[in-house]
């Protein structure tokens, strides 16, 4: 018997525990703001913290990643809360599941490694001023005038010492040994601190995990969502769906290439797919608010030793044995531990080294990296990746559009020869068609292909659109080197295409993209 789970106990098992416990701890205020972000009830983030969390690491193609209810998915289901009510959005995260299960079955999350990577450097380095600007409001408490103000005098020392000691715990523990997370060991000792020093003192006050919600409660039940099954319903819900399988894709599949570069480990983008859409859509069943992979409690559980799918269980269990047995307990644990916690997250999530290549990078880069983390600031990081990739995509576009070089010779008969140099795609095209004297060219011209490559459909169709002028004016354009999928979709340029099997190169417009 002891042999039997000696084999089958993970050789991480106790590391991925206690790192586990110790996400677990850091989901609870996490889930519970997001939860009254999203005007829903506390439990429910709750529920989706739970939920999530075990199915990325039950399923997920990323051991270590950690999932539970996000403010990128917070921010899109208000909306749709506040408009229509819960059990709307319980109809939309099952089909957001959906939409995320087909994503990760038609294999399309394997296109996430196209975010360029000074779009990954904004990402990351915008996160970490979220998360750094999220730990503020806990700095303020409501006054008299029933306004939040920033807090003062020994309450402001109080929470400044306790965030102090913890990162202060977090930094130089693991310097001396890493058998017990050291994010576990400065909520344990900052917690007795406060319950001894509050018992000695009254004046030794501060707000806890408790001030936020209560988070006793009961497991989650299966429940079909109260939800007409009619077209203008579904009407409804479809875009709200569409854009958290987005967002909630954007950030897990970032979140996993993030691991993958710390851990110097290779996920599974498609597996990992498949997972959040089974999460989101048991917690469309069972009460859950829906979410994706988070980075913060990822970065705490990779930091702590988490390195297994044992550890992301152990964080959905424990959080569900505080939500049934310990809430008494967790309650009791001050919000400023979590908020050193979460500065350290800070610090480990972004990346110091970008400041350094200003100067040794193309400017470009630069201004892509600082575009993406401002717009992750001021919206969300699903449309701050989305603008950093079309912005790269364009300017690679301008930058590669002056490649293009055409030379051109009259040989000994008398037929003039244009040779292409460079790529031909929608960016060059108007350089291309700018390039030719249709009119004054002999009676026979030769286009010559043999150093270009023809990339997209809007280069074919100036092509296209060459032959005709040529054609219009009673002179012939002979195409060469052209391949035979381009030979094949000039229908318009007829028997003024010479085929040259030969000579004419083989190769797919666009074939990185039919891979």
């Amino acid at each position: 018997m002891f042999h039997f789970f000696a084999k089958n106990t993970p050789a991480n098992a106790r590391q991925d525990v206690l790192s586990g416990l110790t996400v677990a701890l850091a989901l609870v205020p996490e889930a519970l703001a997001f939860a009254l972000i999203a005007h829903v009830n506390p439990l429910m983030g709750l529920y989706a913290a739970f939920i999530m969390a075990l199915a990325s690491a039950i399923f997920g193609g990323r051991p270590g990643m950690i999932s539970g209810a996000t403010g990128a998915t917070a921010v899109v289901i208000v909306g749709l809360v506040v408009t229509h009510g819960v059990q709307y959005l319980l109809a939309a995260l099952i089909l957001m599941g959906v939409i995320q299960i087909l994503v990760g079955a038609f294999r399309l999350g394997k296109y996430i490694r196209i975010v360029p990577y000074p779009v990954f450097l904004g990402f990351v380095n915008g996160l970490a001023i979220v998360i750094f600007l999220a730990q503020l409001p806990h700095f303020k408490e409501k006054g008299a005038d029933g306004q939040m103000h920033w807090i003062v005098g020994q309450p402001l020392w109080i929470m400044l010492g306790l965030v102090a000691l913890t990162m202060v715990i977090t930094h130089f523990f693991p310097k001396i040994t890493r058998a017990f997370p050291a994010a576990l060991l400065a909520i344990i000792v900052t917690t007795l601190i406060t319950i001894g020093l509050g018992q000695l003192s009254p004046i030794f006050d501060t707000k806890t995990v408790g001030d936020l919600s209560s988070i006793a409660g009961s497991l989650p039940s299966f429940h079909i969502p109260d939800f007409p099954l009619t077209w203008d319903a579904f009407i409804t819900v479809l875009p709200f769906s569409l854009v958290l399988a987005g967002v909630g894709l954007i950030e897990s599949l970032l979140t996993l290439q993030l691991v993958d570069d710390l851990t110097e480990t290779r996920g599974q983008p498609n597996r990992e797919c498949v997972a959040q859409g089974i999460g989101n859509m048991t917690c469309g069943f069972f009460g859950g608010m829906g979410g994706c992979a988070m980075v913060g409690q990822t970065m705490i559980n990779v930091e702590s030793g988490g390195r297994g799918r044992l550890s992301g269980i152990a964080a959905g269990s424990f959080l569900i044995l505080f939500i049934l047995f310990l809430s008494p307990l967790i309650e009791q644990i001050p919000i400023a531990t979590l908020v050193g916690i979460m500065f350290m997250v800070v610090i480990g999530t972004f990346e110091w080294g970008s400041i350094n290549l200003f100067g040794k990078v193309p400017k470009k880069d630069i201004f892509v990296g600082l575009l993406v983390a401002a717009v992750t600031v001021f919206t969300d990081l699903a449309i701050a990746v989305i603008t950093g990739v079309i912005v790269s995509a364009l300017m690679f576009a301008w930058e590669h559009a002056g490649d293009l070089k055409i030379d051109s010779s009259i040989n000994e008969d008398g037929v003039k020869v244009y040779r292409i140099k460079g790529p031909l795609f929608f960016a060059s095209t108007a350089k291309f068609s700018e390039s030719f004297d249709f009119r004054s060219d002999p009676d026979e011209v030769y286009l010559d292909f043999a150093e270009s490559k023809v990339v997209d459909h809007s280069a074919l169709e100036a092509i296209d659109s060459l032959a005709e002028k040529y054609r219009s004016v009673n002179k012939t354009l002979h195409l060469r080197h052209l391949s035979p999928e381009c030979r094949g979709l000039l229908k318009k340029a007829g028997d003024l295409v010479e085929v040259n099997i030969k000579e004419d190169p083989v190769y797919h417009v666009a074939d990185e993209l039919r891979r």
